[in-house]
């Protein structure tokens, strides 16, 4: 399981995510009618998996082959359907407009009426718009329905009895290991992920929390967004628990040495310590080391030597935090769940958005991920709540991105509309050609680099 559910995850919500965004555009052509010549999931470079063409009232295929069928011109106005082999996107091949799979040259000399380019600017600006339209709907829908089916499910700040634990970078500003926090700027936060968006997104002044019964303030430095991405760390805090085993593996190193499934972790080579976190830094520190792991067994205080495993792993499993704080569930009924997804959707869109300004840093740029990040944040056993969580907000952040005025995206394509609207001078197609050229050699460097930095990661473990 583990990886391979990780890439079937990722696959299907891709397939889903292309299908909905290109349907869209698909949509609206056939509404205007609008010839499309192609609609494919996935891409097929060479050759693809599968053909299909309706006409003389039934459907044609063709398997794995490098072109279509000599037969299948003489039906122009038919669509093929088809599956590439490629699992990096899809395309709805819309007759008459330039875009990566029509080039200028390719155009007829001679507009046609079910031509793209021959419609009017309000008609192609929706045909445009449909994908991002789309994918935009499908979000707030998906989070409607996980509120209606599944409830909201979380660990209100106020719960957090063992306080929060932090990494290296929060504490050299200030925080501490079971600190309760109170608010940022004077505002009430709900979890512990609000708390987190809200001092990276937002540029806080400082943190009102509850040390030792005792309310005090950390400040926070305007490069503390910086700070915590030259680290590596992807969050500086979570929910402060107890490392309880809750099961191990009969080839772990710890049940080799003789830990069992209840014992409390208390401590490292006889010094104390309490927060999972901490337990973490330390096993990273000491990666294929001996240690001695100081644990509470039936009341008894217990110390066993253990060799961590080359990743810095005891090779057991802990109980969830869950497990010692309370969760409170929320549940919604059909009609509350459609705003309160909605303004979910919002939520997760506004936060999306925001996290773009860490980009303007070296910092921010060395984050970013290919493929094999957006696979890693699928979980390694099937979860269907959380799947369609990250397949609508998958489809926000593909609507924005697609928004984004960039040619060879939606949003260039948009953009041009709009001037056209503006001045009643439509660019040429010659012009957009250029453009879209420009465009599309951008994003493929960026794509590049995003799923080289992925591959220097791994490699770098």
């Amino acid at each position: 399981m583990g990886i391979s559910t990780q890439i079937l995850g990722l696959i299907a919500s891709l397939a889903f995510l292309i299908l909905t965004h290109e349907f869209g555009h698909f949509f609206f052509a056939r509404l205007f009618k609008t010839r499309v010549d192609k609609f494919y999931l996935f891409f097929n470079p060479w050759f693809s998996v599968v053909r299909m063409k309706k006409f003389d009232n039934r459907y044609h295929f063709s398997f794995f082959s490098a072109k279509s069928p000599e037969e299948w011109a003489e039906h122009p106005d038919a669509t093929e359907w088809g599956i590439g082999w490629l699992p990096l996107g899809g395309y709805c091949s819309i007759n008459g407009m330039v875009d990566e799979t029509t080039k200028v040259g390719d155009l007829a000399t001679e507009q046609q009426p079910y031509e793209f380019r021959s419609k009017p600017a309000w008609q192609r600006f929706f045909i445009i718009l449909g994908g991002v339209l789309v994918n935009f709907i499908s979000a707030m829908v998906f989070y409607v329905a996980i509120l209606f089916t599944w409830g909201e499910s979380y660990i209100p700040m106020k719960n957090a009895r063992y306080g929060l634990q932090f990494t290296n970078v929060a504490k050299e500003i200030g925080f501490q290991n079971g600190d309760k926090i109170i608010s940022v700027d004077g505002k009430p936060v709900k979890t512990v992920s609000d708390f987190t968006f809200s001092v990276l997104l937002d540029s806080p002044k400082e943190v009102e929390l509850l040390r030792n019964d005792k309310e005090m303030a950390v400040e926070i430095p305007k490069d503390f967004a910086q700070s915590l991405l030259r680290a590596g760390d992807k969050f500086f805090c979570e929910y402060n628990f107890p490392f309880v085993v809750d099961s191990i593996e009969a080839s772990a190193p710890a049940y080799r040495a003789g830990m069992r499934r209840g014992d409390s972790l208390v401590g490292v080579n006889d010094t104390l310590m309490f927060s999972f976190m901490d337990f973490q830094q330390i096993f990273a520190q000491n990666k294929a080391q001996a240690i001695k792991v100081n644990f509470y067994r039936d009341d008894s205080l217990m110390g066993l030597p253990v060799t961590l495993t080359d990743e810095g792993k005891l090779g057991v499993h802990f109980k969830s935090p869950y497990a010692y704080l309370e969760i409170k569930t929320k549940e919604y009924g059909f009609l509350e769940s459609i705003p309160a997804g909605i303004s979910h959707g919002f939520g997760k869109l506004t936060d999306y958005v925001k996290q773009f300004k860490l980009f303007k840093t070296k910092e921010g740029i060395s984050q970013l991920g290919g493929f094999g990040t957006i696979g890693s944040i699928f979980p390694k056993t099937w979860d269907w709540e959380k799947f369609w969580s990250l397949t609508a907000f998958l489809a926000i952040a593909l609507a924005f991105m697609n928004f984004l005025p960039i040619p060879a995206l939606d949003g260039g394509y948009i953009l041009f509309i709009l001037i056209e609207m503006i001045t009643r001078r439509k660019p040429s197609d010659k012009f957009i050609g250029y453009a879209n050229t420009i465009g599309f050699t951008l994003l493929i460097f960026l794509m590049l680099y995003a799923n080289g930095m992925d591959v220097f990661r791994f490699l770098g473990k």
